[in-house]
């Protein structure tokens, strides 16, 4: 892909952007950055205790942005599974239940905080939707539902949160779920969105990846490294762009240049693989 001198297609960066990223250094100490890793869950499930339901808005947006998630029918008595990764309290599950998905929906988070949150919601039904605490970065999602059973699953904003190193991991960890031809969705922050141009110094815990006042962390994803992370795992890129948003502040006349990435990623039907394993 062919990359501006400042910037990329989504977003140019004028000679002050890039000269303060150039400036921005990772400053905190290897202990700081490994506790901040260590006190992760804690660290969410204190936002989820402030925050309550309050903080996120309902992700109404979804099935426009992603076709899988609305073209889908349900086949006999079989319905398609869909599994939420990083659920946080439900704002892309309860849109989505409270306009009639087909989909058994299962949804986990790593904050118990946020799992219990969901399952408060008069929307919630055992019966159509299994919410769980799980840790992928380190737990096994197959110990919790069964290997190759989920048709689609969503991060929506949620890999972003990971550390880099734990992301492969995940993808993988992921990858194991899916049903041969089953789609992996993700939305998450591009690189060079106005967020990540706003840290001031002392928040860089690596490249692209940074720390916000209340512990929490976020990553800014190129389309290079997305594609790289996701095949890395096993998948097929079907999708992989920016998206440019504006947020407006009409009452103080400010304009806020947003990036997001947007992704979809196929995991090989049995063919594909076994053809790609006789290449090896």
């Amino acid at each position: 892909m062919q990359q501006e001198n400042f910037g990329h297609y989504a977003r140019k960066l004028s000679e002050e952007e890039m000269e303060k990223l150039s400036k921005d250094k990772v400053s905190l100490s290897e202990f700081k950055r490994n506790k901040l890793e260590a006190e992760a869950k804690k660290n969410w499930d204190l936002f989820y205790k402030r925050n309550k339901t309050n903080f996120f808005k309902d992700r109404h947006w979804t099935k426009r942005e992603f076709e899988e998630l609305a073209n889908i029918s349900s086949d006999g008595e079989e319905r398609p599974v869909l599994l939420e990764v990083g659920c946080g309290v439900g704002n892309f599950i309860f849109p989505l239940i409270s306009e009639g998905t087909p989909f058994f929906i299962h949804a986990c988070d790593f904050s118990p905080r946020a799992v219990d949150l969901v399952k408060e919601n008069s929307l919630y039904d055992p019966t159509t939707c299994n919410a769980f605490v799980c840790d992928v970065t380190q737990e096994t999602i197959s110990e919790k539902i069964a290997a190759e059973s989920v048709d689609v699953a969503t991060m929506i904003f949620v890999l972003s949160a990971i550390h880099p190193n734990k992301m492969p991991f995940v993808l993988k960890n992921i990858f194991e779920v899916l049903r041969p031809g089953g789609m992996l969705l993700i939305r998450d922050y591009g690189l060079y969105d106005q967020a990540m141009l706003r840290f001031g110094p002392g928040h860089k815990l690596d490249e692209n990846f940074y720390v916000r006042q209340d512990g929490t962390r976020a990553f800014y994803f190129s389309e290079e490294y997305l594609e790289k992370l996701t095949t890395d795992a096993g998948f097929l890129v079907v999708l992989s762009k920016y998206v440019s948003r504006e947020t407006v502040n009409h009452k103080e006349n400010i304009c806020v240049p947003r990036v997001y990435i947007q992704g979809k990623f196929c995991k090989p039907e049995v063919a594909d693989l076994n053809s790609n394993t006789n290449q090896l």
